[in-house]
């Protein structure tokens, strides 16, 4: 625990300024930390077969151009380019053609694919909701969605110690219980909405249907990332962050949710 809570204070100082700030060095801050996450799914990888070096690498730069396409901080309604969609689709595929005796086939070719579209769309989303030049991002609506895993994890597991009998999907996640996902559903409902209430000001009812969307949101993209884990027989993706895991192990819900507000943000925009 005493490793954990001082892994947790180090990310917090690192992190601090760049959010507060929502500059370049924020821009870059996520594009690292995407890079990370891809070099946990590509260690997943390994233990089937190894990808060329080439593609891992055109893969990285497909994934900076989807994540650095919202650099400017664009609205919502820009954000990625379809160019940059187009790149990683056709510059990912068409090489299966040029590598000889299955060196990189189209299982690999689609495992790429499929990991830079999803990290490079869920770590975009963390930029255009911070975007300090048009779109709607700004500090405040950043900590609102930030708060909405924390509370809804913290009281989820809380409360499924303490009460929890009935099993969510114990093939999956075997401590996560329907108990724990209820009151981490409510609390993760109400408390973030009453944040927003009282920092954003611009508070109706949708509010409270859209925080509690994102709250059950988090709890299935929790399960998203458990099963990968449990498909792959590993604990953790790294351990980059001493008693945390890794980036995936520490993004996993928000990730799901960033992505999800991005998408209905039409609700409130």
């Amino acid at each position: 625990m005493k490793t954990r809570i001082i892994s947790a204070i180090v990310l917090i100082l690192i992190v601090a300024l760049p959010v507060y700030f929502g500059n370049q060095i924020y821009a870059l801050l996520i594009g690292i930390t995407a890079l990370l996450g891809f070099k946990e799914l590509l260690d997943l990888k390994k233990t089937h077969r190894k990808i060329p070096f080439g593609m891992c690498l055109l893969a990285v730069l497909a994934l900076m151009l989807i994540i650095f396409s919202n650099f400017n901080g664009r609205s919502l309604n820009q954000g990625i380019t379809y160019k940059a969609l187009i790149f990683t689709v056709f510059g990912l595929i068409l090489p299966i053609i040029l590598y000889k005796n299955n060196k990189y086939t189209a299982e690999d070719a689609f495992f790429l694919i499929g990991s830079v579209l999803f990290l490079g769309l869920g770590f975009s989303s963390f930029i255009l909701v911070r975007a300090r030049s048009g779109g709607i991002g700004h500090l405040g609506l950043f900590i609102y969605l930030i708060l909405i895993p924390i509370i809804t994890d913290t009281f989820a597991y809380i409360m499924g110690t303490l009460i929890g009998r009935h099993k969510m999907a114990p093939a999956i996640s075997p401590n996560k219980t329907w108990e724990g996902f209820g009151f981490g559903l409510v609390a993760g409902t109400i408390i973030p909405t009453i944040y927003y209430l009282i920092v954003l000001d611009n508070f109706t009812w949708k509010i409270i249907i859209l925080t509690a969307i994102l709250s059950c949101a988090g709890q299935i993209g929790d399960l998203i990332f458990s099963k990968i884990k449990r498909e792959n027989s590993i604990k953790d993706y790294s351990k980059l962050i001493p008693g945390h895991g890794g980036v995936l192990d520490r993004f996993d819900s928000m990730i799901i949710i960033f992505m999800t507000f991005i998408f209905l943000s039409s609700i409130l925009y």
